[in-house]
């Protein structure tokens, strides 16, 4: 729970000096008058806008609490929320009200694959762009994802991660993402929080994970107008099957290209006029081949090709596809996650046979006779 540094309730001296002496041995200050939260990762006032005064939209009925459980190494599991809240009157007198969250967890992917595959695409895929210094991780303005090292392994040998997640509910209580003030801010408090939790756990390394090179942007803004090169793939065409109408609102975001990843996000921008709330998935497509990030996923692609002349071992299921095959020496998954409504495996492939003949390896999917253009190609 929330922790006030600044006052301390009354009682002897001894347990006065043996409170300031336990917190002495933690390097903090107890009489300082600033709260701490997420572990005592972060401090009030000290360092990104979400702990001091810039996190306030309102003037009014200003707070920021936490809700905490700190991993132990009984029970490494964590989870912190920041709540900033806030309020404004306007000069024609309507209120608005600010509700801003930082949900920050320690442990491990969740178990099933489907719910993992999701989970690892919300703080890999998309905008996110990989960690620098060999970090095996993943960050944008408003998420986080950092895989612990191996001395954090669960018992049954699975990684470790902390994730962190900004969300702002706005009007008629839709939840969306909110920017922490850039993927630098982002980052020092991921950092942060997973340092303090390994200390917790009882599992921290030497060294804390620190970065001091420049973090990597994205290499282009949303494409509005996508053509037959989707993300720069060429042959990957999402207008087939769309009316006209949705093919006028689709957005398409390229995130990372590195060897290690690769990254793509294809959307229906939400239309207001329908009275829709948010935007529609047609997928999202990630390579990884990092080690540490892809032990993660370890399990979810079974132990057989997921269809005929496939290489190496996956699953299709009504929603997503994903493979793990060696590539350019390393094994290496494959995932694009979809709607169960929508046929994708076209778009599979084609992401794969991409991806693959980028890394110098042999193509995933079997060599398919010419079809007609678009998502078969």
């Amino acid at each position: 729970m929330r922790t006030r540094r600044g006052a301390l309730a009354a009682g002897t001296v001894v347990a006065l000096l043996a409170a300031g002496l336990g917190t002495w041995a933690t390097d903090t200050w107890p009489f300082d008058g600033r709260d701490r939260y997420c572990w005592g990762a972060w401090e009030e006032d000290g360092g990104p806008d979400i702990l001091g005064d810039e996190a306030f939209d309102g003037d009014d009925a200003r707070s920021r609490t936490a809700e905490e459980t700190a991993p132990t190494a009984a029970r490494p599991q964590g989870r912190c929320v920041l709540a900033v809240r806030s309020a404004h009157t306007f000069s024609d007198g309507d209120k608005g009200v600010q509700d801003t969250r930082v949900t920050v967890t320690y442990g491990p992917a969740p178990e099933k694959a489907a719910a993992r595959l999701e989970w690892i695409n919300t703080f890999v895929g998309g905008r996110a762009m990989p960690l620098p210094e060999g970090l095996p991780g993943a960050v944008d303005g408003s998420r986080g994802l950092l895989v612990l090292p191996e001395s954090c392994d669960t018992r049954d040998g699975r990684p470790t991660a902390v994730t962190l997640r900004a969300e702002e509910k706005g009007p008629d209580d839709i939840v969306g993402g909110t920017d922490l003030g850039g993927a630098d801010a982002a980052v020092e408090l991921l950092l942060a929080a997973a340092d303090r939790g390994m200390r917790a756990a009882g599992c921290a390394p030497a060294k804390p994970p620190r970065v001091t090179s420049p973090l990597l942007r994205l290499p282009e803004k949303d494409d509005t107008s996508p053509s037959s090169a989707v993300c720069r793939i060429p042959g990957l065409d999402v207008g087939s099957g769309l009316t006209k109408e949705a093919a006028l609102r689709v957005v398409a975001q390229a995130g990372a290209v590195t060897r290690d990843r690769q990254a793509c996000s294809v959307r229906i921008g939400r239309s207001v006029r329908l009275g829709e709330r948010e935007d529609t998935r047609i997928f999202d497509a990630l390579m990884i081949r990092e080690p540490r990030l892809g032990a993660l996923l370890d399990g979810v692609t079974g132990s057989k090709p997921p269809a005929p002349g496939w290489r190496g071992t996956g699953v299709f299921a009504d929603g997503h596809q994903v493979v793990r095959a060696r590539c350019a020496g390393r094994p290496t998954t494959f995932l694009l996650l979809g709607s169960s409504a929508r046929e994708t495996k076209g778009h599979f492939t084609t992401f794969t046979d991409a991806v693959t003949r980028r890394l110098g390896c042999a193509p995933l999917a079997p060599k398919a006779p010419a079809t007609a253009a678009g998502e078969n190609r």
